[in-house]
């Protein structure tokens, strides 16, 4: 069967998040086409950001102690170059965002004011109106997009693969969002993947529903390399009200002094860590993990140190508890651990280039080894900044001058095949079972048996791209035999140095991998 090919001297962007947005208009007057399968601004990660900007922004601080902080709370795996990088660019993007019109809070004589969240040595986390950073962000950077001439978005629509010829992208494969249709290729000078994580891949996640690992699976099926898989973050204060997704209670309320107690009233953390609450996540999250596994129903108390001001420093947790029945001024707030953000994914160098000719990619679909094995608290949103201005650099000098191109009009054929949605019900409830806060090898191979199987009967792209990169996650869980970071093996608990390096994976090595264990099994 043959399918449409529209050719284009458009740059592609799949995703339309904050580093896709920033990437686009960082790129102009270059000419781009914005791939998103919601309206602007819906179903994006980075509308769902919380905490804020992590940035060094006066003395005391440092963009030095700031990439210390980040190598520190990696655990070992961080790409010290990289760290510095993004650390010492930080400053430059928030002043951008400003520029741009993000309202970001300020003090009285103009200042910035700085939050503190877990592992940071000093408040460094830049906000907007307490806990509206990502969505605040967003609105900003849509209106600019919007506004620029030489975006054009197409909303509705999903990116499902890429096309590749001689090891080079040359084109992106896209149908209908929200309902089978049959498949067109975008062929492009230059694609830029910043399409998202996968935490949509676990059962509880605080992820949007539509970030379920298919932008690493698709470059993953192409032959990119992947980096850093098995190295997932679960926010340790998911608001725990049987939501799907989980809303988030974000870090920046223990920041304040809100504490974790059971329902014994005890302090947990105090006896787990010296900084208590905040402790890396990783630390925090296997704490509330084991607190509820064990039936002690872990909870958030902000009302000692918050009381009424809650509802009004912290708008979009008051509004999620209150519509699940809680009043957070009165009642504390149960919490789980819900995947939230990952490390890994595609494999970039300094210049946010994949192994892929012509691709790059951003955000939180790329792994640059800033994260190492356990993301510093919001230096998500700064990365995907940083490297969204890389990247547009990179793309603009291959594609030299910028030339004019006409709109690109989409028709797509009748055809296709809708995701089945019990598939992937029991891809994630595998993935948060097997391959969740604590890991073993033989819930690993439970894990890679039941992708496996799910792989094979998989009818549709979007499928196959999410069994990719939960297969690359477990398969990578299962051969890292130590506990580091995000990734915690109850079978080999404690850390190992030898162990102390990143791990690259082609897909075709992880399937070797699944294969072998199922094997063996």
């Amino acid at each position: 069967m043959s399918h449409p090919i529209i050719d284009t001297r458009r740059v592609v962007i799949v995703g339309a998040g904050l580093g896709a947005l920033y990437a686009a208009l960082k790129l102009a007057p270059h000419p781009v086409l914005v791939i998103s399968p919601e309206t602007l601004g819906e179903g994006a990660s980075s509308a769902w950001a919380q905490g804020g900007v992590a940035a060094a922004m006066a003395a005391p601080d440092s963009p030095q102690s700031h990439a210390t902080d980040t190598e520190i709370a990696g655990a070992g795996t961080v790409d010290a170059a990289i760290a510095r990088l993004v650390t010492e660019d930080a400053k430059s993007r928030i002043h951008d965002l400003t520029t741009l019109g993000t309202p970001f809070d300020r003090d009285g004589q103009g200042g910035y004011v700085m939050s503190r969240e877990a592992a940071h040595s000093v408040a460094r986390v830049v906000r907007v109106k307490g806990d509206q950073a990502g969505r605040e962000i967003m609105e900003t950077l849509i209106a600019e997009a919007r506004r620029c001439p030489s975006v054009q978005v197409a909303e509705g629509v999903l990116a499902s693969g890429l096309a590749v010829e001689a090891g080079a992208v040359t084109g992106v494969w896209i149908e209908r969002a929200g309902a089978p249709s049959g498949r067109v290729l975008i062929r492009t000078p230059a694609v830029l993947l910043a399409g998202g994580g996968s935490g949509g891949l676990f059962a509880v996640t605080t992820n949007p529903p539509r970030i379920r690992g298919q932008v690493i699976g698709m470059a993953a099926r192409a032959g990119a390399r992947i980096a850093d898989a098995e190295f997932v973050q679960f926010h340790p204060t998911a608001i725990a009200t049987g939501e799907d997704p989980a809303p988030l209670a974000t870090e920046a309320l223990r920041g304040e002094g809100a504490v974790l107690l059971n329902n014994r009233g005890e302090r947990f953390m105090q006896a787990i860590h010296p900084d208590a609450e905040l402790a890396p996540r990783d630390i925090v999250a296997r704490a509330v993990y084991t607190e509820r596994q064990a039936g002690r129903e872990p909870v958030l108390d902000t009302r000692d140190v918050l009381g009424d001001a809650l509802t009004e420093r912290f708008p979009a947790v008051a509004e999620a508890c209150l519509q699940a029945g809680i009043d957070p001024v009165l009642q504390p707030i149960p919490v789980a651990a819900a995947a939230h953000y990952h490390m890994g994914g595609v494999a970039v160098d300094e210049t946010g280039r994949a192994s892929l000719e012509r691709l790059w990619v951003c955000g939180e679909a790329s792994a640059t080894g800033l994260h190492g094995a356990n993301r510093l608290a919001s230096n998500g949103l700064l990365e995907a900044l940083v490297f969204a201005r890389i990247c547009a650099d990179g793309i603009a000098d291959l594609v030299k001058d910028p030339v004019p191109a006409a709109e690109v009009v989409l028709s797509f054929p009748e055809g296709g095949q809708e995701v089945d949605e019990d598939a992937v019900q029991r891809l994630r409830q595998a993935m948060t079972n097997g391959c969740g806060v604590v890991r073993s090898a033989k819930g690993l191979t439970e894990t890679l048996r039941i992708i496996a199987d799910i792989e094979a009967q998989a009818g549709c792209e979007t499928l196959r791209n999410m069994t990719a990169t939960a297969t690359l996650i477990a398969a990578a869980a299962l051969e890292r035999t130590e506990s580091r970071g995000g990734h915690f093996r109850s079978d080999f608990p404690k850390t190992d140095p030898i162990q102390a390096k990143r791990r690259f994976l082609t897909l075709t090595e992880a399937v070797t991998i699944r294969t072998r264990a199922l094997e063996t099994k």
